[in-house]
């Protein structure tokens, strides 16, 4: 457990994040543009900076090539952050890498949109590749 300076709640390194957990499986239309979205109003993991817990929405968007994330396993991968310490910024990008090198998608965006915490809400997004279809 990593301790942050001065204050009393534990958490986990990015080390707990298990990226192995995800699975995926074949797409069956190859070089058909198709949408794939993904949202789970569950998100947590831990602010590094008090040990206090983050929550919110993240949104997974993507234009699969060869394979789709298999969607029970994506939960077990996302519930690996729950008691992790990691920045808001940090997490959307550690998410997305570890998607795309699970799923090498044409595109994928990642959106982790947190709830308000002392008077401040944020929303991270970050993208991977060309939208393909999209605008």
């Amino acid at each position: 457990m990593v301790q942050a300076e001065g204050k009393r709640f534990g958490f986990l390194s990015e080390d707990a994040i298990t990226p192995e957990v995800l699975e995926t499986f074949p797409f069956e239309y190859q070089g058909r543009d198709t949408m794939v979205e993904v949202e789970t109003d569950e998100w947590s993991c831990v602010c590094p900076f008090s040990g206090l817990p983050d929550f919110g929405t993240l949104s997974v968007s993507y234009i699969p090539a060869d394979v789709c994330i298999e969607l029970k396993s994506l939960k077990y991968y996302l519930t690996s952050y729950r008691q992790v310490g990691i920045y808001q910024e940090h997490a959307a990008n550690r998410v997305l890498d570890d998607l795309v090198e699970s799923a090498a998608p044409q595109w994928m965006e990642v959106v982790l949109e947190y709830r308000l915490r002392g008077g401040i809400s944020t929303t991270v997004t970050v993208e991977f590749g060309e939208a393909g279809f999209l605008p």
